[in-house]
């Protein structure tokens, strides 16, 4: 009798539980975004209504470099009246267009004030995205901005060529120091 109870008891709950709707979060990320870099860097952002809370995105920001390698740094700031309101960045990092991870960011504050930075030495040539991650802690509205800054690495020629012309240099004054001594 005591064991037919438990089984009863058990179906019970098992049936309860199937019934019950489990609250999951729901994925509010835009689409990619492509970046419109102007004299190598770009602003970038998102916006969230309210009534998101625990609701989570991954917003993706595409770019390319198309001439020389460039090193890339990257800064995202969320802020709000406290921690407990808007949203919070919770990871940063850059990825090839075929979707392999580069470098993760660095988180540099949290709380009130979100900020994560990131950078990355000498990208070559080809497609790129830079991910922002986080999650709604409240119903309230929310936003993310950041800036990214590319600046071009100068190939090996370039520094052949600086050599090449420090040396002319040098034999110039060389020659001039001695025609005057003469």
């Amino acid at each position: 009798m005591k064991h037919m109870k438990s089984l009863i008891a058990a179906a019970v709950l098992a049936t309860a539980s199937l019934g019950s709707t489990a609250a999951f979060a729901a994925d509010i990320s835009h689409g990619t975004q492509a970046l419109s870099v102007i004299d190598n860097s770009a602003n970038f952002g998102s916006s969230f209504v309210q009534n998101n809370l625990n609701n989570t995105f991954m917003d993706k920001f595409s770019f390319s470099i198309t001439r020389v390698p460039h090193d890339f740094d990257a800064i995202v700031t969320s802020f709000t009246r406290n921690a407990t309101t808007g949203m919070d960045i919770t990871n940063m990092s850059l990825f090839s267009g075929a979707g392999t991870l580069i470098t993760a960011g660095f988180q540099e504050s949290t709380g009130a004030t979100d900020v994560w930075s990131l950078r990355a030495d000498s990208l070559g040539l080809g497609n790129y995205y830079l991910q922002v991650s986080g999650k709604m802690v409240s119903g309230t509205a929310g936003s993310f901005g950041g800036t990214v800054m590319l600046a071009p690495v100068p190939e090996p020629e370039t520094y052949g060529m600086m050599l090449a012309g420090l040396g002319v240099v040098g034999f110039l004054a060389r020659r001039r120091k001695a025609a005057k001594q003469a």
